[in-house]
C-alpha cells in the first residue's frame, strides 16, 4: 500500500515539473516583461497627450507588449549542474545550458531539464522471501547520476522513476538470491550486486549508479527471538568448551608434575610439608590429611612431639591487676 502511495506521488508530482518545465520562466525575463510593460503604459498617456491617432497607439502596445512576450518566454537561463533538452517542431535540435541561451517561442520547447548532480533514490523491497523462505523488509539507498542528458530525455519516457522500479526489482532478484545469514552478514557483497544490476539497466539511459546502500533489513520477531536464543546458547557451548579445555591444560600439568615427583620422594615430602603449612597459616583451620600421607611424611610422629612440648610448657602466670 506504501508503494502504490509512493508510486501515485511520484507520478503527480513528476508530471507537475514537466508542466513547470515546459513553461519554465527565470527573473530575468520576468524583470525584462514588467519593464516593457510599464514603458508600454507609459507610452500610451505619453501618445494620447500628445493627440497622436487611435491606431497608432494600438500598434505602440502590440509592438511593445509583443517585445516583452518575446523576452519572457525566449529568455532561458540553465543553472550549472543542468542541461536542457531543446525541439524544434517536436525534433530534438540539442542540448543548451549552463547559461542563458535563446528559444524561438511557439517553435521550440524545452520540455526537460536535466539535472547532472549526485540524486539520491530510497527504495525497499517488503516481505520478500529469500533463498530459505524468509520474509524480510530491507530499505535501500541508491546513489546516482545523469551522464548522458541526452538519452536520459530520449530513450526513457521518465528516468526517476525508471530508476525507482529498476532498483527495487533488482532488490527483489538479489534477495531470492541470498540466504538470510549471508543477507544479515554479507552487505557489502548485496551492495556491490545490487549496484552491478542496476547500473547495467540504466547505462542505456545514460544514467550511472554511484553506489547502493543497503540501511536496514528487519526479519520477522519471532525468528529474531530464536535468534537471539541460539546466539546465546552458542556463547554459552564456547565457554563449556573453553572450560574443558583448562581443566585439561590443568590436568596435564599435574601429570607432568606427577611424574617429576616420582623419582624424587624429598621433593614429593617437602611440597606435601609446603601445602600442609599453607593450610595452616590461617587461625583456626582445619586439614584433613589421608593416612597414607601421614604415614609417608611421619607426621604422626612430629605432630606427638608438638603436642608433648606443649604439655611440657608451663602455663604463664596472668598478670595481677594493679591496684
Amino acid at each position: 500500500m506504501e508503494n502504490k502511495k509512493y508510486t501515485t506521488s511520484s507520478t503527480d508530482s513528476t508530471q507537475s515539473k514537466k508542466t513547470q518545465d515546459t513553461v519554465r520562466v527565470n527573473s530575468l525575463s520576468v524583470t525584462l516583461f514588467l519593464i516593457l510593460l510599464g514603458i508600454a503604459i507609459g507610452g500610451v498617456f505619453w501618445l494620447a497627450s500628445t493627440g497622436v491617432g487611435d491606431i497608432w497607439i494600438v500598434v505602440w502596445l502590440i509592438a511593445v507588449i509583443g517585445l516583452a512576450l518575446f523576452l519572457l518566454f525566449a529568455l532561458k537561463i540553465a543553472s550549472q549542474w543542468e542541461k536542457a533538452i531543446l525541439l524544434r517542431m517536436g525534433k530534438f535540435r540539442g542540448l543548451r545550458g549552463p547559461g542563458f541561451f535563446w528559444i524561438v517561442p511557439l517553435i521550440d520547447s524545452t520540455p526537460n531539464w536535466i539535472d547532472h548532480r549526485v540524486m539520491v533514490t530510497p527504495f525497499n523491497a517488503e516481505k520478500t522471501l529469500t533463498k530459505d523462505t524468509v520474509p524480510v523488509d530491507v530499505d535501500a539507498v541508491l546513489f546516482w547520476m545523469v551522464w548522458d542528458a541526452e538519452k536520459a530525455a530520449l530513450e526513457v519516457k521518465d528516468y526517476q522513476m525508471a530508476i525507482a522500479w529498476a532498483a527495487q526489482t533488482a532488490l527483489r532478484e538479489v534477495i531470492g538470491q541470498m540466504n538470510l545469514a549471508d543477507i544479515l552478514i554479507g552487505r557489502a557483497k548485496m551492495d556491490a550486486d545490487l549496484q552491478k544490476i542496476i547500473d547495467a539497466r540504466t547505462t542505456p539511459w545514460g544514467i550511472s549508479v554511484q553506489s547502493v546502500e543497503i540501511r536496514d533489513v528487519v526479519i520477522p520477531q519471532g525468528l529474531e527471538d530464536a535468534m537471539s536464543r541460539q546466539a546465546q546458547a552458542e556463547r554459552e557451548r564456547q565457554a563449556r568448551v573453553i572450560l574443558g579445555e583448562s581443566e585439561m591444560q590443568i590436568a596435564d600439568s599435574f601429570a607432568s608434575a606427577a611424574q617429576s615427583y616420582i623419582n624424587n620422594p624429598t621433593a614429593l615430602h617437602l611440597r606435601a610439608m609446603n601445602m600442609l603449612f599453607e593450610g595452616l597459616k590461617e587461625k583456626g583451620a582445619f586439614v584433613i590429611v589421608p593416612s597414607s600421607a601421614v604415614d609417608t611424611m611421619n607426621l604422626g610422629s612430629m605432630s606427638g612431639l608438638v603436642a608433648l612440648t606443649q604439655n611440657m610448657t608451663p602455663d604463664r602466670p596472668q598478670a595481677q591487676p594493679s591496684a
